[in-house]
């Protein structure tokens, strides 16, 4: 079942609920009302009828009776035992009418062969002093035909009523469809072309349907934006492993012509595979690492000196190279995944110690609730244009030095995703043929 007629089913379906129950509230409050006026009525009635027989004490009773004789109804005069000392009435329908003595006053509504009677029943002392009852009852024929033309009549406004509900109902489906039809058909443009294409929003009320299509067309531009992102990381990726593989193949079909004959040959071919392959792998090494680095993997608290240290001294002896550190007081403490942030200071120590021959300096500070670490290096630094570019995967500013260094280009992207994921930012400052700093800021963990 479609929204649209879900909607006009729900609409009409609750206001025909709606309208039944008011109509029969005001059914039922009408004939209560007007049944309690009948039995007023004919309570008045009984008492005048007490009134003119006390004041008329010539007359018999039993003939004062007939003058107030309704058209529609019977008088009785029921005695403690026997039958009725008197009957008065106009039509032999209303003798099979119940009725009894009673000692005290009552009133009622009878049914009696489908209509229905107002009863009024009152202890009175007849002319011989015996206490009787004198019971006097009334066809309700004008409550009848009232609540006959009211029911037709709430009948026919509940027909008025319902059918501009029903044209309101659908105006209001087609209303709250149409964005929603257009969302449709623009998402199935989308998958089966292959485009981008956005919703034009119209110029109505900030309501939901707006917020609902401007959201879709934010969540187009966010998926091109990935998408784009992800082709041109796909294309980079292919590119940077299409080189070591031409280069790995190469060697092999050189190795199979000239390889036996040759014996320098082959020790040239077997470092050229193997720095090509060691390549490769660091290359496949750091696209898993941006793949699962874009979250901390688990929350500890970790002393971010003792793993600069740690750092500095692997580097230190591997490339027999000075890294000053100076001397902390304290050790500042981050939250965060103990490995990943050793991972972004490892990539810009390394950095620091390809692109300078001289002494690369690391140092820590604290600014209010950040943890400022900076490394620093005196290389030929990096054009104010390229500062952004330098942390874009694979994007490298010397292509020839960087093939010579070993790198791939994702090393500043890693340690840029690393940090946005602990809460941190990574910042460059830097001058041409001055070196350059490279600052890390970290949510400090305050003892």
């Amino acid at each position: 079942m479609k929204l649209r007629t879900k909607i006009q089913l729900f609409t009409s379906f609750f206001m025909f609920v709606f309208i039944l129950l008011i109509n029969a509230s005001i059914y039922f409050l009408f004939y209560q009302n007007s049944v309690d006026s009948e039995l007023d009525e004919l309570a008045e009635q009984v008492n005048t009828i007490l009134v003119a027989i006390n004041q008329n004490e010539e007359i018999p009773p039993s003939e004062l009776l007939k003058a107030f004789l309704p058209a529609d109804g019977i008088i009785r005069i029921y005695p403690e035992n026997g039958s009725p000392l008197v009957v008065h009435t106009k039509s032999s329908d209303y003798l099979g009418l119940p009725g009894e003595y009673s000692k005290s006053e009552t009133r009622e509504v009878l049914t009696y062969y489908g209509d229905r009677y107002a009863t009024v029943s009152k202890p009175i002392i007849w002319n011989n002093g015996e206490i009787v009852t004198l019971h006097l009852s009334k066809k309700l024929v004008a409550i009848t035909e009232n609540m006959k033309t009211l029911f037709y009549v709430l009948i026919l406004a509940s027909v008025i009523i319902i059918i501009p509900i029903i044209i309101a109902g659908n105006l209001l489906a087609r209303f709250l469809l149409q964005p929603i039809k257009a969302l449709i058909s623009t998402m199935k443009e989308n998958m089966k072309h292959g485009k981008w294409k956005k919703i034009a929003l119209t110029n109505r009320s900030k309501d939901e349907l707006y917020e609902m299509e401007k959201t879709f067309n934010d969540m187009i531009d966010y998926l091109k934006e990935n998408y784009e992102m992800q082709e041109i990381f796909v294309s980079d990726a292919s590119h940077e492993l299409k080189t070591p593989i031409s280069i790995i193949k190469s060697y092999t079909q050189l190795l199979e012509r000239r390889g036996q004959e040759n014996p320098e040959l082959i020790k040239e071919s077997l470092d050229a595979i193997g720095t090509e392959a060691e390549r490769m792998q660091k290359l496949v090494e750091q696209l898993l690492a941006l793949a699962k680095n874009k979250e901390v993997q688990s929350g500890e608290d970790v002393n971010v000196t003792e793993l600069i240290e740690e750092t500095i001294d692997t580097f230190s002896r591997a490339y027999r190279r000075v890294i000053e550190f100076p001397e902390q007081g304290v050790p500042f403490y981050v939250h965060g995944n103990k490995d990943q942030l050793k991972q972004v200071f490892y990539i810009l120590i390394d950095n620091a110690l390809k692109y300078s021959d001289r002494n690369v300096i690391v140092n820590m500070e604290q600014f209010e609730n950040k943890l400022a670490i900076s490394v620093t290096d005196f290389g030929p630094g990096i054009p104010e244009d390229e500062k952004e570019r330098i942390f874009e995967r694979f994007y490298r500013m010397d292509k020839a030095r960087n093939r010579n260094t070993g790198g791939t280009g994702l090393g500043l992207a890693i340690a840029k995703t690393i940090t946005s994921a602990h809460g941190g930012a990574i910042t460059v400052e830097s001058s041409l043929g001055a070196g350059s700093i490279f600052k890390v800021l970290l949510p400090i963990k305050l003892s």
